[in-house]
């Protein structure tokens, strides 16, 4: 889907983040059980894959709406970046050009931009995986881009299929990218360990031999459903 967003050419640069030990522990949860704890929304598209594996990193979300094929907004927002933050960007319509390569990331990290998350194209993947900076996105394509068009920075905007508001906290791993809005990353936290917890009850007792059919209580429904053993 394509970023949304009410007019362009705008620059937000006061915007609120979240308290950065409840970032850190939703990136310590990761994003399969955030994902589950917020009621299972705020998951990024599939083919939001990063650029290597072993990535993971929680981060507020400095977001960019920006035309396809041009990456002038990405230098507007990296001066906007404060320590810990993730560059999110949506294209305004479908694209796959290498928006981002090892000369911005090495602008970002010495703002202290920690990652990008991008609904396009990147490149100089080689270079990036050596920097051990984390990059989810659509595609990996050398071509490049233009400097021509605004976009804008720090409004909502719509990436891979997922509404991002900017301070949102994003949390990315090998599993994908969900987002967490600002607002809710408390509570989503305090929901996500207690799934930990539980989880990690079930594991003890998975790896002691007792079966997930007696665990989750699934013998009398699947036979309410005609599961027969012959």
């Amino acid at each position: 889907m394509a970023g949304a967003v009410a007019g362009s050419g705008i620059v937000v640069r006061n915007i609120e983040r979240a308290d950065r030990d409840v970032i850190a522990g939703l990136g310590a949860c990761g994003v399969a059980t955030v994902h589950e704890a917020q009621g299972r929304k705020g998951l990024m598209a599939s083919y939001m894959r990063p650029i290597f594996a072993g990535a993971r990193l929680a981060a507020s979300a400095v977001t960019i709406s920006a035309p396809p094929g041009d990456n002038w907004m990405v230098h507007v927002a990296i001066e906007q970046l404060k320590d810990g933050d993730i560059l999110v960007l949506a294209p305004t319509s479908p694209c796959e050009d290498g928006y981002f390569g090892d000369l911005l990331a090495t602008s970002m990290r010495a703002r202290g931009g920690n990652g990008l998350i991008i609904d396009a194209g990147v490149r100089d993947v080689r270079d990036l995986t050596e920097m051990n900076f984390p990059v989810w996105s659509k595609a990996v394509f050398a071509q490049g881009t233009v400097k021509e068009t605004l976009g804008s920075v720090n409004v909502p905007i719509v990436c891979a299929g997922a509404l991002v508001n900017p301070g949102d906290v994003i949390v990315a791993d090998d599993d994908g990218v969900c987002v967490v809005a600002r607002e809710e990353a408390a509570a989503v936290l305090e929901k996500a360990r207690a799934r930990e917890a539980a989880e990690e009850d079930k594991r003890k007792r998975l790896a002691a031999g007792e079966l997930g059919l007696d665990i989750y209580d699934m013998r009398q429904r699947l036979a309410d459903k005609g599961l027969k053993y012959v």
